[in-house]
């Protein structure tokens, strides 16, 4: 019975997306418990453990290592370059030594790149196009995390694009996070973009209740954060990304090289806006924006 290591940076009840990863390698006919067995090994949010829990598995000889996010999906890449590896990550996996290339991967590693860290400058356009008087943007990124440096690139070149004032600000716990919103009005910041990262999408109920206390107008990366409450999003759906990982690791199961199966991409891209959370923030969405939302939650 193969065994896959599923390394995931979160805990293991925000995981909903794992049945998603079990559904994907049904597909190639692989359930878990009947002729799969999976180790789970979970960072809680805590990138230092990674390398640890990744060498773990490594000993353990799993068939496969499925790793979720940038962090992991390099501990992984350090801790073998024989094991096979199919990832996901929110940044560019060539830029992150993850693959020689998107077309050819070419080593034990292959994946899907989904291009949250790339979208930075639309989630600043969306926000503008809703908070019209906002001034100065506030980017918020991990230091700890691969992600921040694209992420504010990123945001840097379409600041000076549109004319804004941007301010970066930096967050790698849960108590950095509550002081980077207790300082926003300090430092007069009226609308502020969640950079994609794994951490802080371990943490959306925090970055809710602290967008709501002091009423923040913020958009994130991933829907998610929308349907807890928070005000607009623009991403990924991560349901579908996690099923096509699964789907790819089945693929290598049964025989297929990481170093042929190019990095998957997505085309498509979700917009969702909470009416709700708008009306409690004093913001009227525009129609030209609701028109063009994908999900509107009311």
């Amino acid at each position: 019975m193969p065994v896959i290591g599923f390394l995931h940076f979160a805990r293991p009840e925000y995981t909903p997306n794992a049945a998603e990863f079990l559904q994907g390698l049904s597909e190639s006919g692989y359930v878990e418990g009947q002729n799969l067995a999976l180790e789970y090994r979970y960072a809680e949010g805590h990138y230092d453990r990674l390398p640890a829990l990744a060498a773990d598995l490594v000993s353990r000889r799993v068939d496969l290592i499925a790793a979720f996010g940038p962090p992991p999906a390099r501990a992984a890449k350090n801790a073998t370059s024989t094991i096979p590896i199919v990832f996901e990550v929110g940044t560019d996996a060539v830029a992150d030594g993850l693959v020689a290339s998107l077309a050819r991967p070419g080593g034990n590693a292959t994946g899907v790149s989904i291009l949250f860290t790339q979208l930075t400058a639309k989630r600043l356009e969306l926000l503008s196009e809703l908070a019209p008087k906002a001034t100065v943007f506030g980017v918020l990124v991990n230091p700890n995390s691969s992600t921040a440096e694209p992420t504010i690139q990123e945001a840097q070149q379409a600041g000076r694009a549109k004319g804004v004032e941007l301010l970066i600000l930096n967050a790698g716990t849960e108590a950095e996070i509550d002081a980077v919103f207790a300082s926003l009005a300090r430092q007069n910041i009226s609308a502020l973009i969640v950079g994609a990262d794994p951490f802080f999408d371990s943490r959306r109920a925090q970055f809710v209740d602290l967008t709501t206390r002091y009423a923040m107008p913020t958009i994130y990366f991933a829907r998610e954060f929308t349907a807890s409450g928070g005000l607009i999003s623009y991403g990924t759906n991560l349901t579908t990304i996690y099923r096509l990982v699964g789907t790819y690791a089945g693929k290598v199961l049964k025989g297929a090289k990481p170093a042929d199966l190019p990095v998957q991409q997505p085309t498509a891209f979700t917009l969702c806006i909470n009416l709700k959370t708008a009306k409690a923030l004093g913001l009227n969405v525009p129609p030209t924006l609701l028109a063009t939302a994908d999900e509107v939650i009311e």
